[in-house]
Order: C-alpha cells, then structure tokens, then sequence
C-alpha cells in the first residue's frame, strides 16, 4: 500500500487509493461508502439543501463497470476517521484529453490543508493518466450575499468570496462557465403542466409522435436512443469548458440501463420520434434511486439541432412530469442543471414552473508535466 502523509497543527494525514469494493458489506467497504457520506454533508453544505442526496448503492455499479469510463478515488484520515475524498471520473473516448474531478472535505475540516492535500493527488493521477485539462464543479447558494465573479461566457456569476471560488483562483484555475440548479415542485397542481402539454403536442403537429418508457429502453429505441445521447457531448453549451465527443451504441445503452437498475435506480424517458424518419427528435429523463422521498433528478434534456422550433423541448418535459407524478408520487421535486446561456431550456424550465435553487461554477486548468499518452501512476489500491 502506498500512501501520503501530510502534516497538519494536529496529527499526520494519510491520503490512500479508494478500493472499489465487490460489495458494500465488505470490511473494506468503508472508504467507498465514504464517498456519499462526505458528498453529502458537503453538497448540503455549500448549496443550501439535500437535493443531490446519494447513497453509495447508487454509485458502486458505475465504479465496477469500467468499459466506457473509469473512476479513480482516494481517501484522506486522521486520527482514524476520513475527512475527505478525491474521486476522478476518466473518459475512454478516442483523444480524450479530460478528466473530471470532485474534491469533497467534510465542512468543519476546510482550511486544514486536506483540501490542498487532495488535490496535489488528483492532479499527480491526472498527469500519470496522460490528461493534461482537469475541471471540476463548485457548489454555491442562489442568496449569497456580497461581490460576483462573472461568467466568461456573459451569462451568470457566482460569489466572489465563497470558500470554494477563492481555493480553485488560488490553485490556479480559470473559471468558465455558470450553471443554474433549479428545481420544480412536484407537491403541487399539474393542471398547468397538462397545458402545456397539450400545446406543446399542436405546435409539433402530426410529425412528431411521443413515446415513453421506463428503463430498460425497450430494443426498438436503443440505437436511436444512443444516437440522441451522444449528442449531449455536442449540442449543449459548455463554454471553454472540454469534453470529448462521445460515442454511443446499442450496447453501451444496455451497459448504462445495466447499471442504473444495479444500483436501485429507477428511470423514466420521454422522447419525440421523428415519424417521417423514425428518429428520436428530443428525449428527457427522469431518475430516482431507492428511496422514493427524495428529490428526482432530472438528467438528460435534448432536441436535436435539427429538430428545434418544434416545442419539442417543452413535449418531452411535461410528458415526463406528468408520468412521473404518477409513477414516483411520493418524490417531493425534481432537480436539474443548465448552462445559464442555455436560455431556451431556461425559458421552458420557468414556463413549467422551475425556480433557481442553487449555482454551479465549471472550473479547469491545463496541467504542466502531463504526459501524451495514459499512463499508470504508482499508486496501489489500500
């Protein structure tokens, strides 16, 4: 086991390589589980409430299957107890040069240098993986008071002097892009959502057929269905942030539905099929794990570029709202992401009823001393 020892005013930190555990039920399970809980309270933290709530369950299928991306996570202690993680998400996409990383310390344990600590490992293991641009995501509250540092892209900001915005200026990071978290309330009347359903499916004419299903996709849309996601690495705005194109088939839909159902994910699609071509047009989905009180995340929301000026987007959305009300009553909200110069996707989110519950700022910084090709660093598992 290799591991590093950091000093701080108390005992001596030990940063060590998270083990993916076969089960949870292990003995030394505990460093993964630990992702989710320091997740958790930080997320809670630095947003303001629950709504990204994970168990580790949820994240150990995507972990152990590692044909289309892996992870990488690696644990600090002191005094016996774990304080913080580090995870790295790899893609395996031809020329792929990105990782992307979380750093999460326990909230009552930032300004010990465990942050510091951390993240002088996740970017030794992303230069010894050969990827030179590292990015990561902060967390920030919508009423946070004081200055704003302004989104490179012209739309949004975040606080100027949140903890989490002066550490990555510190480390040498460029901010990028501001995403909304916004939420809607399922609690309430759908009446207004029925409406605009109804709308939404006479501006989109005969042309457009909706279709849902609950994961697994059935075979018929797989191929289509893959297509549509692979887009979402090219179609939505990213600012200066890098992602690799991404390539999506049959198999790899089966791999993700695989996954998802492992982990006691449940998964609802709305999509609008092109019927003169049979393609699928516009899709959105809606995701909750195990325990059916918490926030439902909503993941992927597309319509093609060819397809847009439909009210495909707004089809799809309320399709699957009112689907879900039905098949997930006890689910309190649904939460999602969007680039704040994502403005048609905003328009339909306020439409609908979506109101800001917290920010996200997109962070990255190219790395010296990275190598071309992917390598191995000298770590080894604990």
């Amino acid at each position: 086991m290799n591991t590093q020892q950091t000093m701080t005013d108390a005992a001596p930190l030990t940063i060590a390589r998270i083990q993916v555990p076969d089960s949870l039920d292990e003995p030394n399970a505990e460093p993964f589980r630990a992702i989710a809980r320091i997740a958790n309270a930080l997320c809670r933290h630095d947003a303001g409430h629950d709504y990204f709530d994970q168990d580790p369950e949820e994240l150990l299928p995507a972990w152990k299957d590692t044909t289309d991306r892996h992870y990488v996570g690696f644990s600090a202690k002191q005094d016996g107890e774990i304080v913080g993680v580090g995870t790295l998400m790899v893609p395996h996409e031809d020329g792929a040069t990105n990782v992307e990383y979380d750093l999460m310390v326990m909230p009552d344990r930032w300004g010990e240098g465990i942050e510091e600590a951390l993240l002088a490992v996740i970017e030794d293991e992303a230069r010894a993986l050969g990827r030179p641009v590292v990015q990561t995501y902060t967390l920030h509250r919508p009423d946070a008071p004081g200055p704003r540092l302004a989104s490179p892209t012209g739309f949004g900001s975040i606080p100027a002097d949140d903890r989490q915005t002066r550490f990555m200026l510190d480390n040498g990071y460029s901010f990028e892009q501001t995403e909304r978290n916004s939420v809607f309330d399922l609690t309430g009347g759908m009446d207004a959502v029925a409406a605009l359903l109804e709308s939404a499916q006479s501006a989109a004419g005969t042309d457009y057929r909706l279709v849902t299903w609950t994961s697994p996709t059935p075979d018929e849309y797989k191929d289509g269905f893959a297509y549509t996601i692979s887009r979402m690495s090219t179609d939505v705005p990213t600012g200066d942030m890098v992602w690799a194109e991404e390539t999506w088939d049959a198999a790899r839909v089966e791999r993700r539905d695989k996954r998802l159902a492992e982990g006691g994910m449940s998964v609802s699609v709305a999509c609008a099929v092109h019927v003169p071509t049979g393609a699928i047009a516009a899709y959105n989905e809606l995701i909750i794990g195990a325990d059916h009180t918490r926030a439902t995340q909503q993941w992927g929301t597309l319509v093609l570029t060819e397809h847009r000026g439909h009210r495909l987007g707004m089809l799809v959305k309320c399709a699957n709202l009112l689907r879900w009300r039905e098949l997930f009553p006890d689910s309190p909200r649904v939460s999602t992401f969007n680039a704040e110069e994502n403005r048609p996707m905003l328009d339909i989110n306020e439409t609908i009823g979506f109101i800001p519950a917290s920010y996200a700022g997109g962070w990255k910084k190219t790395l010296a001393g990275a190598s071309d090709s992917a390598g191995r660093s000298d770590w080894t598992d604990s």
